[in-house]
Protein backbone atom coordinates (compact mmCIF):
# COMPACT_ATOMS: atom_id res chain seq x y z
CA UNK A 1 0.00 0.00 0.00
CA UNK A 2 2.13 2.84 -1.28
CA UNK A 3 1.09 6.60 -1.54
CA UNK A 4 2.91 8.89 -4.13
CA UNK A 5 3.42 11.90 -2.74
CA UNK A 6 4.06 14.27 -6.02
CA UNK A 7 2.87 13.02 -9.23
CA UNK A 8 1.83 15.51 -12.39
CA UNK A 9 -0.73 13.20 -13.93
CA UNK A 10 -2.04 15.99 -15.47
CA UNK A 11 0.95 16.38 -17.02
CA UNK A 12 0.91 17.15 -21.08
CA UNK A 13 3.48 14.09 -21.35
CA UNK A 14 0.40 11.59 -19.61
CA UNK A 15 -2.66 12.95 -22.50
CA UNK A 16 -1.74 10.01 -25.01
CA UNK A 17 -2.00 7.11 -22.54
CA UNK A 18 -3.10 8.32 -18.94
CA UNK A 19 -5.86 6.11 -18.32
CA UNK A 20 -3.10 3.05 -18.33
CA UNK A 21 -0.68 5.20 -16.51
CA UNK A 22 -3.22 5.25 -13.61
CA UNK A 23 -4.46 1.86 -14.13
CA UNK A 24 -0.57 0.83 -13.71
CA UNK A 25 -0.46 2.20 -10.69
CA UNK A 26 -3.12 0.55 -9.50
CA UNK A 27 -2.10 -2.81 -10.08
CA UNK A 28 1.57 -1.74 -8.77
CA UNK A 29 -0.11 -0.94 -5.45
CA UNK A 30 -0.04 2.73 -5.17
CA UNK A 31 -3.15 2.99 -3.66
CA UNK A 32 -2.95 7.16 -3.22
CA UNK A 33 -1.64 9.80 -5.78
CA UNK A 34 -1.38 13.98 -4.49
CA UNK A 35 -1.21 15.81 -8.00
CA UNK A 36 0.52 19.21 -7.02
CA UNK A 37 -0.70 22.32 -9.42
CA UNK A 38 1.94 24.49 -10.81
CA UNK A 39 -0.45 27.50 -11.97
CA UNK A 40 -3.61 29.14 -12.33
CA UNK A 41 -3.63 28.04 -15.91
CA UNK A 42 -3.16 24.56 -14.70
CA UNK A 43 -5.78 24.17 -11.82
CA UNK A 44 -8.64 22.86 -13.75
CA UNK A 45 -6.46 20.29 -15.08
CA UNK A 46 -5.10 18.91 -11.46
CA UNK A 47 -8.94 18.99 -10.87
CA UNK A 48 -10.57 16.98 -13.53
CA UNK A 49 -7.55 14.66 -13.33
CA UNK A 50 -8.45 13.83 -9.52
CA UNK A 51 -11.73 13.25 -10.31
CA UNK A 52 -11.54 11.14 -12.80
CA UNK A 53 -8.61 9.07 -11.59
CA UNK A 54 -10.15 7.18 -7.82
CA UNK A 55 -7.04 7.67 -5.36
CA UNK A 56 -5.93 11.15 -7.03
CA UNK A 57 -5.93 13.77 -4.08
CA UNK A 58 -5.32 17.69 -5.29
CA UNK A 59 -2.93 20.43 -4.15
CA UNK A 60 -3.08 24.19 -5.50
CA UNK A 61 -0.07 26.54 -6.04
CA UNK A 62 1.83 28.56 -7.99
CA UNK A 63 5.29 26.87 -8.77
CA UNK A 64 8.74 29.20 -8.48
CA UNK A 65 9.26 28.53 -12.08
CA UNK A 66 5.62 29.75 -13.45
CA UNK A 67 6.15 32.92 -11.08
CA UNK A 68 7.45 35.16 -13.96
CA UNK A 69 3.88 34.55 -15.80
CA UNK A 70 1.53 34.65 -12.69
CA UNK A 71 0.06 37.82 -12.09
CA UNK A 72 -0.44 39.18 -8.73
CA UNK A 73 -4.31 38.52 -9.24
CA UNK A 74 -3.73 34.85 -9.44
CA UNK A 75 -3.45 34.58 -5.88
CA UNK A 76 -6.59 35.74 -4.83
CA UNK A 77 -7.89 32.98 -7.59
CA UNK A 78 -5.44 30.37 -5.59
CA UNK A 79 -7.04 31.77 -2.71
CA UNK A 80 -10.75 31.07 -4.22
CA UNK A 81 -9.98 27.96 -5.13
CA UNK A 82 -8.12 26.69 -1.64
CA UNK A 83 -11.85 28.00 -0.16
CA UNK A 84 -13.89 26.14 -2.53
CA UNK A 85 -11.80 22.94 -3.32
CA UNK A 86 -10.14 21.80 0.36
CA UNK A 87 -7.34 20.25 -1.34
CA UNK A 88 -4.62 18.03 0.98
CA UNK A 89 -1.98 20.80 0.64
CA UNK A 90 -0.97 24.33 -0.99
CA UNK A 91 1.83 23.51 -3.64
CA UNK A 92 3.76 23.26 -5.40
CA UNK A 93 5.31 26.28 -4.17
CA UNK A 94 9.22 26.90 -2.63
CA UNK A 95 12.30 28.72 -4.45
CA UNK A 96 14.11 27.72 -7.49
CA UNK A 97 17.86 29.25 -7.35
CA UNK A 98 18.86 26.95 -10.23
CA UNK A 99 17.37 28.07 -12.78
CA UNK A 100 18.57 31.03 -14.75
CA UNK A 101 16.14 34.12 -15.52
CA UNK A 102 14.10 33.88 -12.54
CA UNK A 103 13.77 36.80 -10.34
CA UNK A 104 14.52 36.10 -6.50
CA UNK A 105 12.22 38.92 -5.33
CA UNK A 106 9.69 37.88 -7.37
CA UNK A 107 9.60 34.40 -6.03
CA UNK A 108 9.55 35.28 -2.79
CA UNK A 109 6.76 37.28 -2.59
CA UNK A 110 4.76 34.00 -4.37
CA UNK A 111 6.56 31.75 -1.79
CA UNK A 112 5.17 34.49 1.16
CA UNK A 113 1.41 35.36 -0.21
CA UNK A 114 1.03 31.34 -0.33
CA UNK A 115 2.43 30.52 3.16
CA UNK A 116 0.54 32.90 4.37
CA UNK A 117 -2.96 31.20 2.72
CA UNK A 118 -1.70 27.97 4.18
CA UNK A 119 -1.64 29.50 7.71
CA UNK A 120 -5.13 30.66 6.39
CA UNK A 121 -7.13 27.58 5.44
CA UNK A 122 -4.77 25.80 8.04
CA UNK A 123 -2.84 23.82 4.99
CA UNK A 124 0.32 21.68 4.77
CA UNK A 125 2.52 22.99 1.95
CA UNK A 126 4.36 20.57 -1.07
CA UNK A 127 7.74 22.58 -1.25
CA UNK A 128 9.62 23.02 -4.78
CA UNK A 129 13.75 23.63 -3.35
CA UNK A 130 16.41 24.28 -5.35
CA UNK A 131 19.50 25.42 -4.37
CA UNK A 132 17.74 27.69 -1.98
CA UNK A 133 17.25 25.34 1.03
CA UNK A 134 18.08 28.11 3.81
CA UNK A 135 16.26 30.71 2.29
CA UNK A 136 13.27 28.54 2.03
CA UNK A 137 13.92 27.44 6.11
CA UNK A 138 14.14 31.13 6.81
CA UNK A 139 10.81 32.05 5.31
CA UNK A 140 9.10 28.95 6.78
CA UNK A 141 10.41 30.46 10.29
CA UNK A 142 8.97 33.42 9.63
CA UNK A 143 6.03 32.12 8.52
CA UNK A 144 5.20 29.19 10.41
CA UNK A 145 2.62 26.83 8.87
CA UNK A 146 1.63 23.06 10.06
CA UNK A 147 4.36 21.11 8.29
CA UNK A 148 4.43 19.62 4.73
CA UNK A 149 6.46 18.14 2.60
CA UNK A 150 10.15 19.05 1.24
CA UNK A 151 9.91 17.75 -1.99
CA UNK A 152 13.08 15.85 -4.07
CA UNK A 153 15.01 16.76 -0.69
CA UNK A 154 18.55 17.14 -1.92
CA UNK A 155 19.78 19.03 1.21
CA UNK A 156 22.31 18.32 3.84
CA UNK A 157 21.96 16.49 7.00
CA UNK A 158 22.05 19.72 9.05
CA UNK A 159 19.20 21.36 6.54
CA UNK A 160 16.97 18.24 6.79
CA UNK A 161 16.95 18.39 10.35
CA UNK A 162 15.80 21.83 10.39
CA UNK A 163 13.12 20.85 8.02
CA UNK A 164 11.86 17.94 10.58
CA UNK A 165 12.15 20.58 13.57
CA UNK A 166 9.50 22.50 11.35
CA UNK A 167 7.02 19.28 10.89
CA UNK A 168 8.31 18.18 7.47
CA UNK A 169 8.63 15.21 5.77
CA UNK A 170 11.29 15.13 3.28
CA UNK A 171 10.36 13.03 -0.43
CA UNK A 172 12.95 11.08 -1.73
CA UNK A 173 12.22 9.09 -5.45
CA UNK A 174 14.21 8.94 -8.60
CA UNK A 175 17.14 10.49 -7.12
CA UNK A 176 18.16 8.04 -4.63
CA UNK A 177 17.99 5.02 -7.20
CA UNK A 178 20.86 6.24 -8.43
CA UNK A 179 24.46 4.72 -7.33
CA UNK A 180 26.43 7.99 -7.48
CA UNK A 181 23.57 9.90 -5.56
CA UNK A 182 25.34 9.49 -2.02
CA UNK A 183 24.76 12.17 -0.25
CA UNK A 184 21.05 11.45 -1.06
CA UNK A 185 21.20 8.09 -0.48
CA UNK A 186 22.73 8.36 2.71
CA UNK A 187 20.19 10.36 4.53
CA UNK A 188 17.57 8.14 2.89
CA UNK A 189 19.37 5.36 4.42
CA UNK A 190 19.53 7.20 8.34
CA UNK A 191 17.21 9.60 8.91
CA UNK A 192 14.37 8.66 11.37
CA UNK A 193 12.09 6.80 8.81
CA UNK A 194 9.01 8.51 10.59
CA UNK A 195 10.82 11.49 8.31
CA UNK A 196 10.79 10.02 5.12
CA UNK A 197 7.56 9.52 2.47
CA UNK A 198 8.24 8.32 -1.43
CA UNK A 199 7.57 10.30 -4.27
CA UNK A 200 8.23 9.60 -8.25
CA UNK A 201 7.82 13.56 -9.27
CA UNK A 202 6.28 11.90 -12.46
CA UNK A 203 6.94 12.22 -15.65
CA UNK A 204 9.95 13.80 -13.94
CA UNK A 205 13.25 12.30 -12.01
CA UNK A 206 13.05 9.47 -13.60
CA UNK A 207 14.52 6.28 -11.61
CA UNK A 208 17.67 5.20 -12.84
CA UNK A 209 16.44 1.98 -15.17
CA UNK A 210 14.38 4.44 -16.78
CA UNK A 211 17.46 6.05 -18.55
CA UNK A 212 16.35 9.37 -18.45
CA UNK A 213 12.58 7.73 -19.85
CA UNK A 214 9.28 9.02 -18.82
CA UNK A 215 9.07 7.85 -14.93
CA UNK A 216 5.30 6.83 -13.89
CA UNK A 217 3.65 6.19 -10.33
CA UNK A 218 4.10 2.54 -11.13
CA UNK A 219 7.64 3.27 -10.47
CA UNK A 220 7.15 3.85 -7.03
CA UNK A 221 7.46 -0.05 -5.93
CA UNK A 222 10.76 -0.18 -7.71
CA UNK A 223 11.96 2.61 -5.35
CA UNK A 224 10.26 2.00 -2.32
CA UNK A 225 12.69 -1.58 -2.87
CA UNK A 226 15.21 0.67 -3.30
CA UNK A 227 15.24 2.50 -0.31
CA UNK A 228 13.79 -0.68 1.63
CA UNK A 229 17.64 -2.35 0.71
CA UNK A 230 19.16 1.07 1.95
CA UNK A 231 17.64 0.87 5.09
CA UNK A 232 17.71 -3.04 5.55
CA UNK A 233 14.31 -3.96 6.22
CA UNK A 234 11.44 -5.64 4.32
CA UNK A 235 9.72 -3.52 1.48
CA UNK A 236 6.12 -4.20 2.87
CA UNK A 237 6.95 -2.92 5.95
CA UNK A 238 8.72 0.30 4.71
CA UNK A 239 5.71 1.17 2.29
CA UNK A 240 3.44 0.82 5.44
CA UNK A 241 5.50 3.36 7.29
CA UNK A 242 5.76 5.73 4.80
CA UNK A 243 2.45 5.58 3.93
CA UNK A 244 1.49 6.40 7.50
CA UNK A 245 3.65 9.42 7.29
CA UNK A 246 1.95 10.80 4.12
CA UNK A 247 -1.18 10.48 6.11
CA UNK A 248 0.48 12.47 9.44
CA UNK A 249 1.63 15.43 7.45
CA UNK A 250 -1.31 15.38 4.71
CA UNK A 251 -4.36 14.67 6.95
CA UNK A 252 -6.69 15.42 4.05
CA UNK A 253 -5.53 11.56 2.58
CA UNK A 254 -7.69 9.82 4.91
Amino acid sequence: MLIDTHCHLDAAEFSPDRDAVHAAALVAGVERIVVPAVAVDNFLAVKTTVARYPGCVAAYGIHPLYVMSAKDEDLAVLRDWLRAEKPVAVGEIGLDYYVAGLDPERQAFFFVEQLKLAQEFNLPVLLHVRRAVDQVLKYLRRHPVRGGIAHAFNGSRQQAEEFIKLGFKLGFGGAMTFSGSTRIRDLAATLLLDAIVLETDAPDIPPAWLARGRNAPAELPRIAKVLAGLRAMAPDELAAITAANARHVLPGLG
